[in-house]
């Protein structure tokens, strides 16, 4: 994306405090900008954080008490020449914010800059229980898109109140070159979990299902990976249970890398915290998938758009130690459905999720928020998708079964997936197995 002079537009990623190491997923989308020039902007850097660029723009560095302080008062005035003047030394053509919290604080440097913004929903911006209108007012009349990581966000922000005619369903994905099956063969029993150790992410849950399980498979083991205030609690859950069970605290993304790989199953329970705070979508999910680890997880929130009950894994009603038991003795018990979820999971992730085929869609947003064009050499998939045919078996039937698979339970066209943006209603004839989308696109779907 050039200006006229030949340089690229540049898009200041806004997070308040930049980046907590759970959120790899900001990082794989920013790397993988390629037509803009991102700038990490924040209030203040996480402890612990992920490797930030040097040019990074913050308000304040260090962990001070004063530090904070002048963080909760730019937050409530928005008030800070010096960081105002960083900011616009950037020279930059909009804001992209995460969390509807990230772009509210986002606002002053909005107005100052006289910049668009396009902010990302996540999950707890718009699942958790608040006055929603008086916090976001000012938000929902300032932004140009809000960007929702699942389907079930969308539907969540759409309750909250948030300008339906401003979201936009975007998945974020995970870098395929990273995260691919190896041709090793999982060795062991060992069921994984990756997560903060908070209570949304179901982690006794777990650990009660793995006391079934290992009354039937003895040499079953879990290893959990991550850190928060539960860890004691639940550690001690772990040894009252008399579970095999590790607790290896927060890691490095290539050690969780190595343990997805090793892993005979993925899980992590998910369920709605009291507060209201649902999984978006939980991108490890895609991550475990994409290395031939099936899931076992709950039917909550986001999950089912990323994981295929019976095809790619096993989802169980939230809270239901049982059945997570249940699903996760099929998984180390069946070797053939093992198979079949891994061999799919891989695929579906591949061809669904793959963050450089998603940047590219986020280049053409950020393209129309910034009212410039893309050259035809940096059309997004989408975009050339309705120039062309698609015909190949294994993904048109996963894609039709995902279809399936969300939307208030009813059957889904597959143009949305398919076809091209705005082509969401399929024209064909239904006696035959090919569907022709608006637009042009043409896929032969089979009927399993």
């Amino acid at each position: 994306m050039m200006k006229p002079g030949g340089s690229k537009h540049t898009v200041l990623i806004f997070k308040e405090t930049l980046l907590p190491i759970s959120e790899t997923f900001i990082e794989a989308q920013t790397s993988h900008l390629s037509n803009f020039v991102p700038r990490y902007i924040g209030l203040g850097r996480a402890k612990p954080s992920l490797a930030l660029p040097m040019n990074s723009i913050l308000l304040t560095t260090g962990d001070s008490a004063p530090g904070r302080l002048r963080q909760t008062l730019y937050r409530s005035v928005g008030f800070a020449p010096y960081f105002h003047r960083w900011a616009a030394s950037a020279g930059a053509s909009l804001i992209h914010a995460h969390f509807a919290s990230g772009g509210r604080s986002a606002l002053p440097i909005v107005d100052h800059l006289e910049l668009p913004l396009v902010v990302t929903l996540h999950g707890s911006d718009v699942t958790t229980k608040i006055n929603f209108r008086r916090r976001y007012k000012k938000l929902w009349k300032k932004t140009s898109i809000f960007l929702c990581v699942s389907d079930f966000i969308r539907r969540k922000a759409v309750e909250a109140g948030f300008p339906t005619e401003k979201l936009r369903l975007h998945y974020i994905g995970i870098d395929r070159d990273l995260f691919r099956q190896s041709n090793k063969s999982k060795k062991g029993n060992v069921v994984l979990f990756v997560g903060r150790l908070v209570e949304k992410k179901g982690c006794a849950f777990l650990l009660r299902a793995m006391a079934h399980v290992m009354n039937k498979v003895p040499s079953a083991q879990t290893v959990i990976i991550g850190d928060g205030p539960l860890r004691p609690s639940l550690e001690k859950l772990g040894r009252q249970l008399g579970i095999s069970c590790q607790f290896l605290g927060s890691q490095p993304g290539p050690t969780v890398r190595k343990w997805l790989s090793a892993a005979r199953v993925f899980c992590v329970p998910s369920v709605t915290a009291p507060n209201g705070d649902s999984e978006g979508l939980g991108m490890v999910f895609a991550e475990a998938q994409a290395m031939g680890t099936p899931v076992v997880s709950s039917r909550h929130g986001g999950i089912p758009e990323i994981v295929l009950d019976g095809r790619t894994g096993l989802l169980a009603p939230e809270g239901d130690s049982e059945m997570l038991a249940r699903h996760i003795l099929r998984l180390l018990e069946d070797e053939q459905f093992w198979q079949k979820c891994s061999q799919k999971g891989s695929f579906w992730i591949q061809n669904r999720f793959d963050v450089k085929n998603q940047t590219r869609t986020l280049e053409n947003i950020y393209a129309d928020v910034c009212k410039v064009s893309l050259s035809s050499a940096e059309l997004s998939e989408d975009q050339l998708l309705s120039k062309a045919s698609v015909e190949t078996k294994e993904y048109a039937s996963l894609f039709t079964y995902y279809s399936h698979s969300w939307e208030n339970g009813r059957v889904r066209e597959d143009a949305r997936i398919f076809g091209p943006p705005g082509a969401n209603r399929v024209r064909s004839d239904r006696r035959g197995p090919e569907r022709r989308f608006a637009g042009g696109a043409v896929a032969t779907l089979y009927a399993r």
